[in-house]
């Protein structure tokens, strides 16, 4: 980059100033960001240095590195040191006064053998972002085996300087002045302790290195509020460590308790109880990332609102690059909380925000695939656990399998249970395994509860074949399972299906014969329900009550239910069939009235109907002409 020598000002090039001042006010979405960038560059001149001992010999260690923070409010200025490999005076202009020129993104492609240094800085704008807080900025540095320091300043865009300086060791101090407070921004707040700790375990709680910074606190003075002698109290500075250093889950499983994993998950994601499940994972491979992934015991307060968002935590080597990475997690595991850590990510030039790469989707894919091999161990060997996660976020689930047109079929259909009239719960792997020789189907009621799906007349048929039938007591189950249409092979069929595939061919051909006998009865009910049915028909499924609704078409009666709750939803209606029983008294009346007394044959199929109807749990259009007709009955 060109640069021109004004007396000791060095002034970028022109269009270096707009990239500067675009990066200082555009690049970032949060001003905080500055802090985590300035640490990221301290951690990486001490990766460098390390890296170099490693090579030379020179005895280094990591315990002799570390960062310190310091703040000092009547002079507005935070400044940030680390004992580094630091700069030479040729690096501070490279690195400093060329803007998007990386040191630490050349010292890791010089260095390829580095497999134990995480360079974090690889864009060479980290440090611009200190412009975003500061009026000024001066960086002192001493690079290793110099004898030498250099002082570089810069006031923003108009450009910088660099001079001779003195410092004793090597490394680097970097100096904000805070600016002052401006109509809607607080920049008061970085030079409060409570801040700076705040930003640091958000942002870079697991730099590698200590980052030190001396607070101030008060103390009981020795010998006051004691024996009677008024407590008197003294200030004290205390040099406290900020970050934790070691994630968790870098740590070795065998290192780490129970105990260990879930009080990291109420400190981390602010949960009073245990989580229900920890999943620790580290994968080498096609792309390389360790994580710790936790499904929690009860749902959020805003799980199933519009507010919730779903994603992991997104680290790139300890620091926490988003808050919440949506893209780690399908919708139907959004209910996964936890943290993805990888040095493999391509992220954009403020590392807020990923590119949307190859890697990424592969991470993914792989967290995918343990969070369902943990959720099918856990119903395995812990089945009254598995059972209390499904109560909570089953039918998350099962939207995953409705939204996705089943083309998620394959990854969910092992996880979901069912109540059924076996008692308790089943998979459709285990209803399977239970089948009759000579059943054909994978038989269901769908109700709002148990009790109601077992009173349903529909069941009676299905139930003296001895075959068992799942109940679907969640709005999504039969939207979910006319999107699945079978289970290897093995189809779905509603109690309330036309054919149950259970009537033998002689059965078949009696039924028919009865209903061509009863033609005329059942057309004159089906005009005078006006509408309302598609059809009136015999029913072999029906063995002690009167009636019952059934179906034809995609849309069933309790879908309808379902539908019409909803907003715009009243158009949705179903093909409703009206069943009688051949073997009740109430045909032989119909048929009765039906040559005797044509008004009263229609008051009794309106009120079969409606009697199918509140069987259903569906309301009935006109309570009142209900119940006046029962009585009038009744009198007579």
């Amino acid at each position: 980059m060109e640069e021109k020598k004004n007396g000791s000002l060095r002034e970028f090039k022109a269009e270096s100033k707009r990239l500067l001042e675009m990066m200082i006010n555009s690049i970032y979405t949060h001003k905080e960001i500055f802090l985590r960038e300035l640490i990221s560059n301290a951690s990486d001149a001490m990766d460098k240095l390390y890296f170099r001992s490693m090579e030379e010999n020179l005895g280094l260690t990591r315990s002799d590195m570390q960062i310190t923070i310091a703040l000092d409010k009547d002079a507005r200025t935070l400044t940030i040191s680390d004992n580094g490999i630091g700069m030479t005076k040729d690096e501070l202009e490279n690195n400093l006064g060329t803007i998007a020129q990386s040191g630490s993104f050349a010292f890791k492609n010089e260095n390829e053998k580095a497999d134990d240094v995480d360079i974090i800085g690889q864009f060479g704008v980290g440090f611009y972002s200190a412009f975003m807080v500061a009026k000024r900025v001066t960086v002192i540095s001493k690079a290793y085996g110099s004898d030498k320091a250099y002082m570089w300043q810069s006031d923003g865009a108009e450009g910088y300087s660099v001079e001779d300086a003195e410092k004793e060791d090597c490394g680097t101090v970097i100096t904000l002045e805070i600016k002052n407070n401006a109509d809607e921004e607080n920049y008061d707040e970085f030079l409060t302790p409570y801040k700076i700790k705040e930003l640091v375990r958000k942002y870079s709680d697991y730099i590698r290195y200590p980052i030190k910074m001396d607070v101030e606190h008060e103390k009981l003075k020795e010998g006051t509020g004691v024996d009677g002698k008024e407590a008197e109290y003294e200030k004290e500075i205390v040099t406290e460590t900020l970050n934790s250093m070691v994630p968790i889950w870098k740590k070795a499983k065998s290192e780490l308790k129970d105990e260990d994993y879930n009080q990291f998950y109420k400190d981390k994601f602010y949960d009073y109880n245990d989580p229900l499940v920890h999943i620790h994972t580290k994968v080498e491979g096609n792309a390389t990332y360790s994580a710790l992934l936790y499904i929690p015991e009860k749902a959020p307060f805003d799980y199933y609102s519009k507010n919730f968002e779903k994603g992991l935590q997104l680290y790139s080597s300890g620091v926490m690059i988003m808050e919440k990475c949506a893209d780690l997690l399908p919708d139907y595991f959004s209910f996964v909380k936890g943290l993805v850590d990888s040095e493999d990510l391509s992220l954009n030039i403020s590392r807020e925000m990923l590119q949307h790469d190859r890697q990424l989707k592969i991470i993914a894919k792989s967290i995918e695939k343990s969070i369902k091999n943990e959720l099918k161990k856990l119903m395995k060997n812990s089945r009254e656990k598995y059972e209390k996660f499904f109560e909570t976020f089953g039918a998350q689930i099962k939207y995953g399998i409705y939204e996705s047109y089943g083309m998620n079929k394959s990854e969910l259909q092992e996880l979901l249970l069912f109540k059924t009239s076996n008692g308790g719960t089943t998979s459709f792997e285990e209803y399977v395994s239970r089948m009759k020789e000579d059943q054909k189907y994978i038989y269901f009621a769908s109700g709002s509860s148990v009790s109601r799906i077992e009173s349903l007349p529909q069941t009676e048929q299905v139930r003296d074949k001895g075959y068992e039938i799942l109940y679907l007591t969640d709005s999504v189950d039969e939207f979910c399972l006319q999107m699945m249409h079978d289970f290897n092979g093995k189809e779905f069929k509603s109690v309330s299906a036309d054919d149950l595939g259970i009537d033998t061919p002689e059965v078949k051909e009696e039924i028919k014969k009865a209903e061509e006998d009863s033609k005329a009865l059942f057309d004159f009910m089906t005009e005078k329900l006006g509408g309302k049915v598609k059809a009136v028909k015999l029913s072999q499924r029906l063995k002690s009550h009167p009636v019952c609704i059934t179906s034809e078409g995609m849309l069933s009666v309790e879908m309808e239910k379902v539908l019409s709750a909803m907003p715009n939803g009243e158009g949705a209606k179903a093909e409703k069939i009206l069943e009688i029983n051949p073997n009740h008294a109430i045909f032989a009346k119909l048929k009765e009235l039906y040559e005797s007394d044509k008004d009263k044959a229609a008051d009794y199929a309106e009120i079969l109907y409606n009697q199918a109807l509140l069987i259903e749990g569906m309301p009935i259009e006109n309570p009142v002409e209900f119940s006046n007709k029962i009585c009038e009955i009744m009198a007579k």
